[in-house]
Order: structure tokens, then sequence, then C-alpha cells
């Protein structure tokens, strides 16, 4: 049983760790989140079923076709609902992403069902033996795509050229238009990374559970409050409080039901919070007067 909650723990939080990083990605270039993180999710999975399941497309092309539905979301989200009130220096992107989401979410609601669906793997064909405790090879692979997608993400911004543009903007995004980079790209480019990180999570734990139209509602604020939690400032911070929380949402979920998760979770994390505000890994923000 312990086995089993570790490894489910590790799963879902490197699930939760992989949409905050999105978070974190556009906080750190532009200043802003996506709210419509976890509609993301859905669309991920949504597309994923839609184009390997319905209209039979191979595995492999219906995944990558899916995620790139998931960039032109980010992009779309960064163009219509962030960039008209931030070039205005309003806070209104706040609510026009929240409100995107609900949209996107009855959209899929409206046109895929509320029927839920499940989205065949191998991975999920049969359970394989980890001491002593049945698990679906899916649940091992969750966590290394997780680390794996974190440590790549780093990689882009230490070793490309990609990479460097975002720091440049995310470290001084007037300096950086003066050295001709072109912001407003590098901003977009960063919402449709955050928007493939959810959609991949979305595929991964679509086969473990089910796709549904409403499945990434709550994995969206969990995700968010993930990000909080970590340092939404902070990439380490954000993939560590990613997988701590899952560890304690299976525990909690294992020794006293999934009737308290949500209780006993939550109020964890206002406590943590309530013992560093800036999060884990945060650094308090240095105001030049």
């Amino acid at each position: 049983m312990l086995t089993g909650t570790l490894v489910s723990g590790l799963g879902l939080g490197s699930m939760y760790g992989l949409v905050a990083l999105g978070f974190h990605i556009t906080f750190a270039v532009s200043g802003t989140v996506n709210f419509a993180q976890g509609s993301a999710v859905t669309l991920g999975a949504v597309l994923g079923y839609t184009f390997g399941v319905q209209l039979g497309w191979p595995m492999p092309l219906a995944l990558a076709a899916a995620l790139a539905g998931c960039a032109l979301l980010g992009l779309a989200v960064e163009r219509l609902l962030v960039r008209p009130f931030v070039v205005r220096g309003s806070d209104a992107w706040l609510l026009a992403t929240v409100a995107g989401g609900i949209i996107l979410d009855n959209a899929l609601l409206f046109t895929f069902g509320k029927e839920p669906r499940s989205l065949p793997s191998g991975l999920v064909s049969a359970p394989v033996q980890v001491l002593g405790a049945g698990i679906y090879p899916l649940q091992l692979v969750i966590p290394v795509v997780g680390v794996a997608a974190a440590v790549a993400i780093r990689a882009v911004f230490r070793g490309t050229e990609l990479g460097r543009v975002l720091l440049a903007v995310a470290q001084n995004a007037e300096a950086a238009r003066l050295m001709g980079i072109d912001v407003g790209r590098t901003v977009a480019s960063a919402f449709a990374l955050s928007a493939v990180l959810a959609g991949t999570a979305g595929l991964l734990i679509a086969p473990l559970f089910s796709v549904s139209a409403e499945m990434g509602a709550l994995f969206g604020i969990k995700a968010f409050a993930v990000a909080i939690l970590g340092g939404i400032g902070s990439a380490t911070g954000v993939v560590l409080a990613g997988l701590l929380y899952g560890l304690v949402e299976a525990g909690v979920t294992a020794t006293l039901g999934s009737g308290a998760t949500q209780i006993v979770v939550f109020s964890v994390i206002i406590l943590a919070l309530a013992l560093r505000p800036n999060g884990l890994l945060g650094r308090a923000a240095v105001n030049k007067v």
C-alpha cells in the first residue's frame, strides 16, 4: 500500500508541477499568469482523444496535434485576453483569463459531451509488481516525464537562444526591446509553452482516469496553489512543491479517505504560506526607493 501511495503521489505531484511550471514561465517573463491553464489540461486530453480515438490517427500524430492545439490556445490567450489589458496598464487580464477558461470549458462540454471517456494506452493495460504493489507502467513513466520536462525547460533557458531571449525579457523587458528583441512575440511564446505543458499533463493523466470536459478545472486550481507554495518565481521551488503536494494528497487520501483530502491539503498550504509567505524557495520583492 505504501509503495502504491508513493508512486501515485509522485505521479500526481509531477503533473501538478508540470502545470505549475506554466504559471512560473508566464509570470517570470511577463509578470502575468494564465488562469485558463486548467482548461489547457482539458483541451490536451480532449484533442488527444478526438484525434487518436474518434478520427483514428496514429497516436504519436494525435498527441503532437493535441499539443499544437494547446500551443495555439496559449497564443490566443496572450493575444486576446492578456495583451490588450497589459498595454493599458490594467490588471483586468486576471478576470479575462478566468472568463476565457470558463468559455473554453463550456465549449468543450457542448461539443465533447459530459460523459467521461477512456483514452487507451498500452501503459495501463496490465499492472506490474513493484515492491509487492500493482503499479501501471504509466504511473512510473509520469514522474520521469515530469522531471525530464523540468530539466529540459531549465536547459532551454540556460543553453538556447530562445531561453536567453526569455531571460532577457524576464529581467528587463524595456532594455530587451531596445536591444531589438520582439518582446510581444517572446511573451506569446511563453504562453504557448505554458499551455503545452498543461496539455502534456492532460494527456499523461487521461489514460489513468478518464477524458472529460471538466477534468482540468480542479487540476488548474491545485497547480496554481502549487506555484504559489513553491514560490512562483522559482522553477525549482514549483517542481518541489508539486512533488510534496502530490505526496501529501496521496497520503491523506490513503489514510483518511478522499472526502478529507482537499480539507487537509489546502489547510497545510495555508499554514505553509503563513510561515513562508513567499513560498518554499521564493524571494521577497525588493523595491528601490
